[in-house]
């Protein structure tokens, strides 16, 4: 056939890069590979006329298969090192279609252990949407990313790092447009971005660096090759006039009806079933190793199809279906290699590329054949390039059965214009995987009650929690301190050992518990008065396990002492840097009016779980909620303390930093419950976050003697929490966070540098001492019986007590800054006398 001459020759002395930088100057200038990788080839397009065309991409140029994959592998096993096994094994890899579909799987590959997600122009009906964007040149639709797994693209700051592959880096817009989208929606500490070649500008690199720096985040680059473009003036008009005058040289020659010559034959491939045909919604390591094992069997099927004479084989992809038949192509390359035959990959592609019969140009010929998947953009023209006239004995067309269609197989379709150039065709269809269809939401667990799960009354608050009284949590305090610094863990993946009171500090607690009763019940009753004034009439109280419990339930005791209303109450688990419960707010949102709840917490230190909370009920409004995509809720993230000395709520019962008697114990005055805990090996997405019924400490419980001292007081401070209630609601609540701003003065002052380590107030410094490991206690001059308990406990695990002036607060807890097993200073090493 007059159609099948070899070129190669020809390839190998002239740079396909020729023909364009003759006519139009443009050049490309980097390392000593790029144009080995790269040639260059002209569009009709806009924005950018030129168009980098890779030699190792398999889109455009038919290339081994083991070159393509191998390039990708590749880049990704420098990510590995890059990141380090552990945190390579946590990255998630997301592709951009269609180009680069195949080339961010095998990127995933040479992580060995990621899980890989590509974007599509591909929607889906049933699946919904995460995230999309626009590609800033691109002709073509919008993005959209479809995960099967919603939770594959979450971020916080325990989330992993993503991966963005790309096979260019020209400008950075598409990359970074799709981290700030991410980004502001979910939020990591780390995105690498992997491209075959880097051709920014320097004006470009630049940016890249502000950008890292704005969103706060590391963002590394790695490439094979780097370069830039040469652009000369007036360009852009140039190309546009060149393309247009080769077309109009050309018109005529493409689009022809073409009667094939060559027969067609279906070969059955026996795709895994549990395997999806790419990474459209998700691809895992399981997915992996399942396709690894069935690879070789499929390649001898289809060798078994091909005429026995062939000695020059294409495996011909389709679009954003890149990386089943590269894999198809590497396993058939090990079969036919044997016997001396060659195959080749590449893949049919949406985008229009001026094809010119040049050695020095990158797109030699082209086939252009109507769309055969029913886009969701309507009928088009697709295209193939550099096939006819590459001497291709036969051609392996690998399609997803969504386009396995009439018009696949059409007098003008694909399969007809490939039977024209070559000697055979056989048609390898890969089961379109269809994600699980959307099921009835998942049966949400019931709220758990006492006497089954803690000593409060069952009317008193029913935990949105799970019981895991019978798992092994605990861990000794140094331990749990190291493993939180050292980034090995996050405090909310284990428990400290349940601090049990000497009869000391039993009596200290029960004398507190006397003399500031009646002060705490005046509390309860102005922030419950509050909140009824501006929230009524029937709030839904949700506290903030746990802490927040013992204060939901005076509240709710209030409520109906002074009112006669049964509220609704619940306890709910929020962790510092990993958010609130969803499912528990799922289920509120499911038995409640959203508007009327009220979160309720004990005490504001510095604010940090007041701005997590504001965050993470942001983060579920916006992401429809239960229903995925009903539009925002309506739950409001403003919390109600009872107490707020850092000025960081409006909603308060007072703004005094003094002894709130359930912060001087841990379970034994908060119904016996732990911390809540929240572990990817015990909580799965359906779950509500964990926590511990401490039954065998029942002797030791004064949780409803706590309740009963306070509630006894209740009509005597009646008269002032009226009072007090109307002075609030005509003031100024507004917060101050001046909290925040002594901690990070004190933060900078003791050489700490990190106000995590920093837990202002007398609740915050009693749980430094019970829980953590502390450093030193700052005191304010002159704080009286409030802080008896605080030095008692520093006393008892020798830690210092300094008395300082100028301190908002009544005491700051400071947790040791670079805790390890015998350091004890700031800088991490021991101090005599510590």
């Amino acid at each position: 056939m007059s159609g099948r001459v070899r070129r190669e020759e020809a390839v190998d002395v002239v740079w396909s890069g020729d023909w364009v930088a003759e006519r139009l100057g443009v050049a490309l200038e980097g390392d000593g590979e790029l144009q080995e990788l790269l040639g260059l080839a002209l569009r009709r397009n806009p924005k950018r006329a030129h168009l980098l065309v890779s030699n190792v991409l398999g889109k455009h140029v038919p290339q081994r298969p083991s070159v393509v994959y191998g390039a990708g592998y590749g880049l990704g096993e420098r990510v590995r090192a890059l990141l380090g096994a552990d945190d390579a094994r946590r990255a998630v890899v997301l592709g951009y279609a269609e180009t680069a579909t195949g080339l961010g799987h095998a990127v995933a590959d040479g992580l060995r252990d990621a899980p890989y997600l590509h974007s599509t122009r591909r929607p889906v009906a049933g699946v919904a949407q995460a995230g999309g964007f626009e590609e800033a040149h691109s002709h073509a639709t919008s993005h959209l990313l479809l995960p099967e797994d919603p939770e594959l693209l979450a971020g916080g700051a325990e989330a992993a790092t993503l991966v963005l592959v790309d096979d260019e880096f020209s400008t950075g817009n598409t990359v970074l447009n799709t981290i700030r989208a991410l980004h502001a929606s979910h939020p990591r500490e780390r995105y690498v971005i992997v491209a075959l070649v880097d051709m920014r500008s320097a004006g470009d690199r630049d940016r890249l660096t502000a950008f890292a720096a704005e969103i706060g985040a590391r963002v590394d680059l790695v490439t094979r090759s780097s370069g830039t473009v040469t652009l000369p003036e007036g360009v852009l008009e140039r190309g546009q006039a060149l393309v247009a005058a080769q077309e109009a040289e050309q018109a005529g020659r493409a689009g022809e009806a073409v009667e094939g010559v060559a027969p067609v034959t279906r070969v059955a491939l026996d795709w895994p079933a549990e395997v999806p045909d790419g990474g459209r919604h998700g691809f895992t390591p399981a997915h992996r190793a399942t396709l690894e094992a069935a690879l070789p069997g499929m390649a001898e099927r289809i060798a078994g199809a091909l005429d026995s004479d062939v000695r020059r084989v294409l495996v011909l992809g389709f679009e954003e279906l890149m990386y089943a038949p590269l894999r198809l192509g590497t396993a058939l390359e090990a079969v036919l290699g044997e016997g001396g035959a060659e195959v080749r990959y590449s893949t049919t592609t949406r985008s229009p590329v001026l094809a010119v019969d040049d050695p020095g140009y990158a797109i030699r010929t082209r086939l252009v054949f109507p769309a055969h998947d029913d886009p969701a953009d309507g009928p088009g023209d697709r295209y193939a390039y550099n096939v006819a006239g590459a001497g291709f004995d036969a051609v392996v067309a690998v399609v997803d059965s969504t386009a396995d269609t009439p018009e696949l197989h059409a007098p003008d379709g694909l399969l007809a214009r490939l039977a024209a150039h070559t000697g055979q065709v056989l048609l390898a269809v890969v089961p379109s995987y269809t994600p699980t269809p959307l099921q009835e939401p998942a049966v949400l667990p019931e709220p758990l009650r006492g006497p089954d799960f803690s000593s409060y009354a069952p009317e008193d608050v029913g935990w949105l929690l799970q019981d895991l009284s019978h798992t092994e949590l605990e861990a000794p305090t140094e331990e749990r301190e190291e493993a939180i610094q050292s980034g090995g863990a996050h405090y909310a993946e284990s428990l400290p050992v349940e601090y049990q009171p000497s009869a000391e500090y039993q009596a200290l607690f029960t004398a507190a518990l006397d003399a500031s009763a009646a002060r705490i019940a005046r509390a309860v009753g102005t922030v419950t008065e509050t909140v009824l004034a501006e929230r009524g009439p029937r709030p839904v109280l949700v506290s903030l396990a746990r802490a927040g419990t013992p204060v939901g339930v005076l509240m709710r005791h209030w409520a109906r002492h002074r009112h006669g209303l049964d509220l609704p109450h619940y306890a709910i688990s929020i962790v510092r840097g990993r958010g609130i419960d969803a499912t528990a707010l799922r289920w509120l949102a499911a038995h409640h009016d959203p508007a009327d709840v009220v979160f309720v917490d004990g005490w504001t230190g510095k604010g940090a779980i007041t701005r997590e909370l504001a965050a993470a009920i942001e983060e579920f409004e916006a992401s429809g909620g239960p229903g995925g995509s009903a539009g925002p809720v309506g739950f409001n993230p403003e919390i109600a303390v009872l107490a707020d000395p850092g000025g960081c709520v409006r909603t308060y019962g007072t703004r005094e930093d003094f002894l709130i008697p359930s912060a001087c114990l841990n379970s034994t005055v908060s119904g016996l419950i732990s911390r809540t805990v929240l572990r990817a090996d015990l909580v799965g997405p359906d779950d509500f976050h964990g926590a511990k019924f401490y039954r065998e400490l029942a002797g030791s419980d004064v949780s409803g003697d706590f309740l009963a001292a306070v509630t006894a007081r209740f009509d005597e401070v009646a008269e002032q929490v009226e009072a007090e209630t109307k002075e609030l609601l005509a003031a100024d609540r507004a917060p101050t966070w001046e909290g925040w701003a002594a901690v990070e003065r004190i933060s900078e002052e003791y050489g700490i540098h990190d106000v995590n380590l920093v837990k202002p107030g007398v609740g915050e410094t009693t749980r430094v001492l019970l829980r953590r490991v502390p450093w030193k206690i700052l005191a304010k001059r002159g704080a009286g019986p409030d802080l008896t308990h605080i030095r008692l406990l520093a006393e008892q695990r020798g830690v210092p007590v300094e008395e300082v002036d100028d301190l908002p607060y009544s005491c700051v807890g400071l947790i040791h800054p670079r805790f390890t097993r015998g350091a004890t200073g700031a800088d991490g090493k021991a101090v005599q006398g510590a």
